[in-house]
């Protein structure tokens, strides 16, 4: 087992080049409830102030940089055309994975550190249950471990805290799993599960605490895909769209040619009677890039959840009924049953279909419309922005402001598909 610690030298000071006459500067303290985004802005003044800012989506993007733009001073409304945290939504369900592991992107691993911390930091403000850490597995399958390879070499230059598992010795410390085509583990002892549906509502209720006023409304483009209200155009200094999946639909020219929509079908599973070795006290979230899927133990009573990502599926994201078709039921039954042998038997207990969209490289949207210049994206998950929400919502806020731009990597602009291992998110 190889055991690795941050040495407490860091770097100082992340740089994130947006253009040759800006940079957004980024420093990591890793503490866990005074962690603060620190973010300068070079080369312009500055001086655009926004007094009226309309939010268009209320899930997990939306609400965190509604959050962040009305703690600012600024009248924030949020607009979705159902109610916030609405099943929907890619925001929805129990729980989702909050973990530092991003390949090579030492962007993103910051990122996720610092999201952590923030999320902390929330949960305290709260008194809500938002985080549990767990730990997060990552499976590394032998003959394909370049992803996994280049995430502990980021681990190790950012001061990640990790542990290198041997196939052995994961059976050893988490005997839930079954690994026999595993090469190794990779084991961050700080990750964990974020209670997502939990995470929407806390945050839009100290949104509306702060003054923050949220409405229901029918939001969509024109032929120029300027945003329109109930067939009224939008009228607002900044209007950020943060409406998930149906930003390609919303933007038919400037974001569906650089998107596409992918579903996630997610089984809750009983845990064995009078057992609790699949409980979080005992198990660990995992990632398994190797059978396209992840999962999570079982979490204030919801069962283990284990997701596989089905590429290519056609999705009518305002007509098709969210449920799980047999053969995907079949599917993932088959993957429990390979990974999870203890759960062999166990019930069904619940069940989610999950829609995302995502780029080609996976990296976020945030970018300005080429036409409307008071229009900002500020979405494109690509199945990893949930963790990141307080840090993203905090960094579309200060695009939305004009403290400073946004970066090359979010740009509408130059996307590229990434191999795997180049990928954050290892898709």
């Amino acid at each position: 087992m190889t055991v690795c610690v941050p040495s407490g030298k860091e770097k100082s000071v992340f740089v994130m080049a947006t253009s040759q006459s800006q940079r957004v500067l980024v420093r990591p303290l890793y503490s866990v409830y005074s962690i603060h985004l620190y973010i300068r802005w070079q080369g312009i003044s500055g001086n655009m102030t926004r007094s009226n800012i309309i939010v268009v989506g209320g899930g997990i993007a939306g609400v965190m940089t509604a959050l962040d733009l009305q703690r600012r001073g600024e009248q924030v409304t949020i607009i979705d055309r159902w109610e916030p945290g609405h099943s929907r939504a890619s925001s929805t369900d129990y729980n989702r994975v909050i973990r530092a592991i991003s390949g090579r992107d030492e962007f993103y691993t910051r990122w996720a550190r610092e999201s952590r911390s923030r999320w902390l930091e929330l949960q305290a403000e709260s008194g809500q249950n938002l985080m549990y850490e767990c730990g997060a597995l990552i499976l590394a399958t032998g003959g394909h471990c370049d992803w996994e390879d280049a995430t502990s070499k980021t681990f190790d230059r950012v001061g990640v805290p990790y542990y290198k598992h041997s196939q052995q010795e994961i059976q050893q410390r988490f005997p839930q799993f079954k690994v026999d085509e595993i090469e190794y583990a990779l084991f961050e002892p700080q990750a964990g599960l974020l209670m997502a549906h939990r995470c929407v509502l806390t945050g839009l209720d100290l949104f509306k605490k702060a003054g923050g006023v949220v409405k229901r409304g029918i939001v969509t483009t024109d032929s120029s895909e300027k945003p329109m209200l109930d067939g009224k155009p939008l009228e607002a200094d900044v209007i950020v769209i943060a409406t998930g999946p149906w930003m390609s639909e919303m933007f038919p020219r400037t974001i569906k040619p650089i998107s596409s929509i992918i579903g996630i079908n997610v089984l809750y599973t009983s845990t064995p009677d009078g057992s609790d070795q699949f409980d979080m006290e005992n198990m660990p979230c995992w990632i398994d890039h190797g059978q396209g899927s992840f999962g999570i133990p079982s979490s204030e009573g919801s069962g283990v959840k284990a997701a596989v990502v089905i590429p290519n599926t056609p999705i009518d994201i305002n007509n098709d009924e969210r449920l799980i078709e047999k053969a995907s039921l079949n599917k993932t039954r088959s993957y429990i049953r390979h990974r999870l042998p203890g759960l062999e038997g166990q019930r069904v207990v619940d069940s989610k279909f999950n829609q995302v969209i995502l780029t080609p490289d996976t990296h976020f949207i945030v970018d300005w419309h080429p036409e409307h210049k008071n229009v900002l994206f500020a979405g494109g998950c690509s199945g990893h922005l949930f963790k990141h929400a307080p840090v993203f919502g905090s960094f579309a806020a200060g695009v939305a402001m004009g403290d400073y731009g946004t970066a090359d990597r979010f740009k509408v602009a130059g996307r590229r598909k990434l191999s795997p291992k180049e990928s954050p998110s290892g898709r």
